[in-house]
């Protein structure tokens, strides 16, 4: 393994850089027809091949994705491993709610815990934001579990600057978890990047394949029914979708040169790009994680680099043009 573990913000969790995003993982309310045996032997897979940086959430399968990778975990060596979880969702009311209220995430805390199986999480993010609560308050509730050991760093997700700069107001944030891709590059524009940088706050982006379109599997002839969530993404829709799939054509050459996949060269430039800690594309077989992880294998000149960034430059997301979902 060529790539170099990270160190996530100010605090003491290290992982290597590329993880595993378990939303295909027990997430039954997102995706159709999901296997857990299958479920559990993707996350056997992926720490059998290096990733050991585990990345779930209550929301994926209402628990049900903590609970099968707390069975999993049960059989490997907890400290190797970089458990990350997160919540927000509130059913109590019997509405989906976003709660960052400091007593109710102390709860989902504890939750996790039973669900996983262990006795720390080594990051808890809080999920989305919602429209009341101080963030510094949320993220201080947070920080007095990390006192009593319960969690080992600190992270927030889907936050704007702003939300962000709040939260991290006594400079307990960690990790900003966001949608970036090639084909989103937004935050290199919107100033969050530089501040994350600028705090030592690590940011691991979510979506990093963009719904497929970045492993090369597509091509002009494919179509999609009404009913298939692609055909209401921007990213799918003409010009853009000739656009990226013109763009994708130009790393082929990389990857061929590296013996590689696109997916494969699409990886490693998140792993050599500095403004990034860590990746965790998702993933619904076995045969996928471990083709992923070798990603950590291929080493892209820094003229490959420039030439990926330089095909990309300017993809920011469009209005509706955000992915949804990326099990691929």
């Amino acid at each position: 393994m060529r790539i170099k573990p990270v160190t996530f913000g100010k605090s003491e969790v290290v992982a290597n850089p590329l993880g595993l995003g378990t939303n295909a993982v027990g997430g039954h309310n997102l995706f159709h027809a999901l296997d857990d045996h299958a479920g559990k032997q993707l996350v056997d897979a992926a720490i059998a091949n290096g990733i050991n940086l585990l990345d779930t959430a209550y929301v994926y399968g209402l628990g049900h994705s903590e609970e099968l990778i707390g069975e999993v975990i049960q059989h490997h060596h907890r400290p190797d491993l970089v458990i990350a979880t997160k919540g927000a969702h509130d059913f109590s009311s019997g509405e989906e709610v976003i709660n960052n209220d400091p007593a109710f995430l102390t709860a989902q805390v504890e939750a996790s815990l039973r669900r996983l199986q262990t006795d720390y999480l080594d990051i808890y993010y809080i999920h989305f934001p919602d429209h009341d609560t101080p963030k510094a308050e949320a993220v201080g509730a947070l920080q007095r579990l990390k006192e009593q050991g319960k969690i080992r760093a600190i992270g927030v997700s889907n936050f704007s600057l702003a939300q962000i700069k709040a939260a991290n107001a006594d400079g307990y944030v960690d990790v900003v978890e966001d949608e970036f891709s090639l084909l989103h590059q937004d935050h290199l524009t919107d100033g969050l990047l530089d501040y994350l940088h600028d705090h030592q706050i690590s940011f691991v982006p979510y979506f990093p394949l963009a719904s497929g379109l970045l492993t090369g599997k597509y091509d002009h002839l494919v179509e999609f029914p009404a009913d298939d969530i692609r055909s209401q993404i921007a990213d799918f829709k003409e010009p853009r979708f000739s656009q990226i799939l013109a763009a994708v054509e130009q790393v082929r050459p990389i990857a061929a040169a590296h013996n590689a996949t696109v997916t494969q060269v699409i990886l490693a430039w998140y792993l050599q790009n500095p403004l990034i800690s860590a990746v965790i594309p998702g993933a619904k077989r076995a045969q996928q994680v471990e083709a992923n992880a070798q990603a950590m294998n291929v080493a892209l000149s820094n003229a490959e680099y420039q030439t990926i960034t330089a095909v990309f430059k300017g993809f920011q997301a469009t209005r509706a043009g955000k992915s949804l979902k990326d099990p691929d």
